[in-house]
């Protein structure tokens, strides 16, 4: 399955230059029309503005892109026909014709088999509520256990059973590691409450972090946790309130799989009104300039 790098991403791995993996499922299934196009617009400065060059990765008619240009971004935004891909549906949306967002799997697995180190985005998938019973892990983890890539994000959404997942991290071999901060984000929020084992309060340190886990050929990804900016988290109580209505509202709906969490989100959104979405724009953006900063340190 051959990928099309964009012609600014070709270039920039060419010349050893710093370059960040962006997702597109939050184009497709993250936020409404038309704030997804503009955040994917805006990640792209971020990415830029802090000295790198964004790759955001999506299908479009069955040809995998690396880099998408501005009508690429557009189509996912607009196309009503766009799937969910994680990273078992690439080759049938490829051999089909198909169009997709790409989620944290699929975007891993495309960044690296591309040569991209650093990958930000919103939230990773985990281990889901009741998983001892219907086995619902996101392939997230399993991929990243097994892809040399890091990923930045904000810990996983609080619609997951958070404790399972980092269990599951650690099972995986996955290191996870707190950027200024010793607790697992929870997505909307700062904090979790759940500790961790390592915190590190640069970017230089993160790849110094990086580049031993290759150097000792433990092999697999790095995860990296950067909480929602001060101010932008949601109120606790509030946000608790949202999920379980929506956990509620998706029960009563018999949503399962792959359209849960899309489900959830619209949900917490449609409640908790515009709140929901600002939390979720400044989270990813964060998370995109912190991994610029870090994919440059890795070139030092």
């Amino acid at each position: 399955m051959d990928s099309t790098l964009g012609p600014d991403v070709a270039a920039a791995l060419a010349a050893g230059r710093a370059v960040v993996a962006l997702e597109s499922t939050i184009i497709t299934h993250g936020l409404p029309r038309p704030d997804n196009l503009t955040l994917a617009r805006r990640l792209e400065q971020v990415v830029r503005e802090a000295g790198a060059v964004p790759a955001t990765i999506g299908v479009l008619d069955g040809q995998v892109r690396v880099g998408l240009d501005a009508a690429g971004l557009a189509a996912l935004a607009e196309r009503r026909d766009v799937l969910k891909l994680s990273v078992r549906d690439l080759g049938p949306a490829v051999a089909t014709g198909g169009t997709g967002g790409t989620t944290v799997s699929a975007t891993a697995h495309l960044a690296a088999r591309a040569g991209i180190a650093v990958f930000a985005t919103g939230g990773l998938g985990g281990v889901h509520r009741g998983a001892a019973g219907t086995r619902d892990v996101s392939a997230d983890l399993d991929t990243l256990s097994r892809t040399p890539i890091t990923v930045v994000c904000s810990g996983v959404k609080s619609l997951l059973d958070v404790p399972g997942t980092l269990e599951q991290l650690e099972t995986l071999g996955v290191p996870v590691l707190g950027y200024r901060t010793d607790t697992f984000p929870g997505f909307y929020l700062a904090s979790t409450g759940l500790p961790l084992d390592w915190r590190l309060d640069d970017p230089a340190a993160v790849a110094d972090v990086i580049r031993a886990h290759r150097a000792v050929g433990t092999g697999g990804g790095v995860l990296v946790v950067n909480p929602v900016p001060v101010g932008a988290a949601l109120d606790p109580a509030a946000h608790d309130a949202a999920l379980e209505a929506a956990l509620g509202a998706a029960e009563h709906e018999g949503i399962r799989g792959k359209h849960v969490t899309p489900f959830l989100l619209a949900h917490l959104q449609q409640t908790l009104g515009p709140s929901a979405v600002a939390a979720n724009v400044a989270l990813v953006e964060s998370n995109a300039a912190l991994a610029a900063q870090i994919a440059q340190a890795l070139l030092g």
